[in-house]
């Protein structure tokens, strides 16, 4: 769609703003606070049911602690709270059934080649109970949050974005998670936990996305820094702080001569004399 509108305005000379979606990755290296990277991961991934832009995609875990984090993770996402958005919890219900529908079709897709590591999926009701499930108060579609133990590039969640899941994967070294972080060809958020900064600028370097969170979720979006995405989330745009507003004005210069007599702007108007008997500086 935003290809469409792009197209559209460009017959009409006119440069859009064009915010779109994001598979937003997140690197953990070795030297992180695991505890922290988990934190984080949970609120990008499952916060406001995953229905965000910067929503985290996909979690790239350094093999050497890919079990302990997994672990954690799945720890921390099974005893989340989920259910009335009034309440304390990690997110509420789907914003429409149709969206419920789509992720739960898109998560079919990806059931035959993944482990998981919840086996209880699905929208929560009678027949498929929760435990932390407060109820809502109205009608809501909401789901089970359930991670995906295994993601390479080719598989559905890499290459789309279902909300209120998360996809785990692992890397060897920066230049393996880099590409992984990539391969998606979004580049709206992305995050690494670190405490070496030599990975964090090394990440920084190779990464396309539009907006790089050191030891802070994908979603830890910064109001006065520029906000948008490059490849498939965008086409260059950036909204939030001074950039917003060059994104949605247009410059208009105007000069006010006072001198009487046209003024012959951008022009040779004078003639210099040449001085050659100045010494000419080494």
């Amino acid at each position: 769609m935003g290809a469409r509108i792009g197209e559209l305005a460009g017959r009409h000379l006119q440069v859009p703003c064009l915010e779109l979606g994001g598979k937003n990755p997140m690197v953990v290296t070795p030297s992180t606070d695991i505890e922290l990277a988990v934190e984080g991961a949970l609120f990008s991934g499952f916060g406001t049911a995953g229905q965000r832009c910067t929503s985290l995609g996909t979690i790239i875990v350094h093999e050497s602690i890919h079990d302990e984090f997994l672990a954690r993770f799945a720890a921390a996402t099974s005893a989340a709270p989920v259910g009335d958005p009034a309440q304390d919890v990690l997110y509420g219900p789907m914003l429409d059934q149709r969206f419920a529908t789509r992720f739960e079709n898109t998560w079919d897709g990806s059931r035959s080649t993944t482990k998981f590591s919840l086996e209880r999926v699905g929208k929560i009701g009678p027949t498929n109970p929760r435990a932390g499930f407060i109820g809502i108060r109205r009608q809501g579609s909401s789901t089970t949050p359930r991670l995906l133990t295994v993601c390479s590039p080719a598989m559905p969640c890499s290459a789309r974005k279902p909300s209120a899941s998360g996809g785990v994967t692992t890397y060897t070294d920066m230049q393996d998670a880099i590409a992984l972080a990539n391969a998606p060809g979004y580049g709206l958020s992305s995050a690494i936990y670190t405490n070496d900064p030599r990975e964090a600028f090394e990440f920084r370097r190779g990464i396309s996305a539009g907006m790089v969170s050191v030891n802070n979720s994908t979603s830890g979006a910064e109001a006065h820094l520029p906000f948008g995405g490059n490849g498939q989330s965008g086409n260059g745009s950036r909204q939030s702080g001074i950039w917003v507003l060059d994104q949605f004005t247009r410059w208009q210069a105007m000069n006010w001569d006072y001198s009487g007599r046209l003024q012959k702007a951008q022009m040779d108007v004078a003639d210099l004399t040449a001085e050659p008997q100045l010494p000419l500086q080494p």
